[in-house]
């Protein structure tokens, strides 16, 4: 027998309805028949760039999960955005968000489980009452029920969330004198294109991608998904190391909201920004390679004395890994000390560097000897 569903949120489906409906029907027509200037596309961008990054920098990073501190002005210029983005308060994003990681996958307790389709993850979830029994239980949240401007904005979203989505486009619209146009393009088509790049996060980001750090969850690293979330899309690394500052680790990964971060801590807006130890990243790579390895040895002729060998490889870099990156940690702070010391110096910078060619060769020998056997 069927259990029967959840009631309907009414209110949901049609902010989410009405605003599809004026974001892929009314927005062309009106383009077609009266044109976009520059100003409509570049507010757009504006305002986009706005909600996404209030959410992924200050819902995400700042209050869900606490990597950095942020200025009492930032922090209010997040909670704003937040509003404009209307994905619910502070308070109740963060509460669900922290239950999402705790119970990741979870069929029940994960709110939007990506265990149960792509649909409910990344919408579904929100259209019925699936979690009426916790939905106002924010005992996950004391710490920022003591935040007076997390429990201000929460106190007051639905104004906020009006006067933001309404009041904006029809400034810009008496600025630019097209009130239509602006509720339309920087209204209407934002809100949708800003809710499903975020939703892309509870469902592709959970289907669409690869897992360098760990298959405990079904998290994903993508970076074509990055460029659409503000630097999310490496969600592999965020599940495994969800107290980092940033989801795109290395320089070359498109991650604005870590950029966004670190240049506000350049001008005092931000402090203690929370970054994972490079030896622990690099062994949770290394873990997962051996792990995908000996499974796939498994299915070799001579898999026991393969993976004994794969083993010692394992055991052989790591061990070396540990020894360069406390090599790296002396010499930093020995360089912070006194000229006294240049003797040592020069000392432990010659051990760092031939540890750190022998970590680059254990890594070729290891690399070698995956992709030869493994």
């Amino acid at each position: 027998m069927e259990t029967q569903k959840p009631p309907l949120i009414w209110l949901n489906i049609f902010i989410f309805s009405f605003s599809l409906l004026l974001a892929l029907v009314a927005t062309p027509w009106y383009a077609w028949e009266h044109g976009l200037t520059l100003w409509h596309v570049l507010w757009f961008f504006v305002a986009f760039s706005f909600t996404n990054l209030s959410i992924t920098a200050g819902y995400h990073r700042l209050w869900s999960h606490k990597t950095y501190e942020a200025h009492s002005l930032l922090r209010v210029f997040f909670a704003i955005g937040g509003a404009f983005s209307l994905q619910n308060s502070i308070l109740h994003w963060s509460s669900d968000h922290r239950r999402h990681h705790r119970h990741v996958d979870d069929f029940e307790k994960d709110p939007y489980s990506a265990s149960r389709g792509f649909w409910f993850s990344h919408i579904g979830w929100m259209l019925r009452h699936y979690n009426q029994e916790s939905y106002s239980d924010y005992t996950n949240c004391r710490d920022l029920q003591k935040d007076p401007i997390v429990m201000w904005q929460h106190r007051y979203y639905v104004p906020l969330a009006i006067a933001t989505n309404l009041g904006i486009p029809l400034l810009l619209g008496a600025l630019h004198q097209d009130y239509v146009g602006m509720l339309l393009v920087v209204g209407a088509l934002r809100l949708v294109l800003s809710h499903h790049s975020t939703f892309f996060i509870n469902s592709l980001a959970h289907i669409w991608g690869s897992q360098p750090f760990t298959d405990k969850n079904s998290a994903r690293d993508n970076g074509i998904l990055a460029i659409f979330t503000f630097g999310e899309g490496y969600h592999n690394f965020h599940h495994i190391f969800e107290n980092d500052y940033r989801n795109g680790i290395y320089w070359w990964q498109y991650d604005p909201t870590k950029w966004l971060i670190k240049s506000c801590s350049w001008i005092g807006l931000t402090k203690k920004l929370r970054v994972t130890p490079q030896l622990k990243i690099d062994s949770a790579k290394a873990a997962q390679i051996f792990k995908k390895a000996k499974m796939k040895l498994e299915q070799r002729a001579e898999a026991a004395s393969l993976h004994d060998q794969l083993q010692r490889e394992f055991d052989s870099l790591t061990a070396l890994m540990k020894e360069y990156y406390e090599a790296k940690k002396q010499l930093l702070e020995s360089k912070r000390q006194n000229a006294a010391q240049k003797y040592e110096n020069a000392l432990l910078t010659i051990r760092y560097k031939q540890l750190k060619a022998e970590l680059a060769e254990r890594y070729r020998l290891w690399n070698q000897f995956v992709e030869a056997y493994a």
